[in-house]
């Protein structure tokens, strides 16, 4: 089915949503509460994300609050400065996945997003489906799950993304989904559709080696992980994305 996407406006802020999906989205899908005084909210977390699982009449979804990380958010906690609602972080992220789903790319279904407006700044929520029976590769990690034949599978994921100039802001072991069949990307929050180039490209790979790290991937020595995890990964992104000559090896 064809996404149709939506906006509509009130006079606190707007939905941006796919009518192909539902046509009635309104700001009750943005609460928690809501979905809980129907039986509805399978799961809530809380943390910077603020994430929920709640059964919708489109399917079960995941509901992202949006909250500043790192020291600012002491004092702006979940609120950001408002310059236009296509650089809203729920508006922008809506649109990056969009643009990635129509290109095939695995990525979870998008549904909805929403700003509300409060003066000089606002508050952001998205709304994407949930990939059904997935662990996170920090999960498999712990696990003991993460193995060089997955390790490939995801330098060939990352390498798809980066083939056509998508940067993920965050790329970290929590956001890579596998499942039986499919591995996926998720959380693309001030995610850029970039000109691929080297530098950027190297930098993200180095975030999700750092990520490995401090989760435990090379508790029996460096070199180990270097060997059966790392150099695998690197293979096989370089096999995908179509660099020969080994440069980030």
């Amino acid at each position: 089915m064809m996404m149709q996407e939506q906006v509509r406006e009130g006079t606190a802020g707007a939905i941006l949503f796919d009518a192909a999906a539902s046509p009635q989205v309104d700001d009750d899908w943005f609460a928690p509460d809501y979905w809980r005084e129907r039986g509805a909210l399978r799961t809530q977390a809380g943390g910077r994300g603020g994430v929920a699982i709640v059964d919708t009449p489109t399917g079960e979804c995941v509901l992202r609050h949006y909250r500043r990380g790192g020291l600012v958010a002491k004092w702006m906690g979940d609120r950001y400065l408002w310059i236009g609602a296509e650089r809203s972080r729920g508006f922008a992220e809506f649109r990056l996945l969009a643009d990635m789903i129509r290109q095939g790319l695995p990525v979870p279904g998008v549904v909805a997003a929403r700003y509300r407006r409060h003066g000089l700044f606002y508050t952001a929520d998205l709304m994407t489906r949930r990939v059904p029976d997935a662990s996170t590769l920090a999960e498999c990690l712990a696990a003991g799950k993460f193995d060089g034949e997955l390790a490939e599978l995801v330098g060939a994921l990352v390498a798809r993304f980066h083939r056509v100039g998508i940067w993920h802001a965050d790329l970290n072991a929590h956001n890579i989904l596998v499942t039986a069949t499919e591995l996926y990307l998720i959380d693309f929050d001030r995610g850029k559709l970039r000109r691929p180039a080297e530098g950027w490209r190297l930098a993200n790979l180095q975030r999700l080696r750092r990520s490995l790290i401090k989760l435990g991937a090379a508790t029996q020595g460096e070199t180990v992980f270097e060997e059966q995890l790392w150099k695998p990964l690197l293979y096989r992104y370089e096999l995908s994305f179509g660099t020969s000559d080994g440069g980030l090896l």
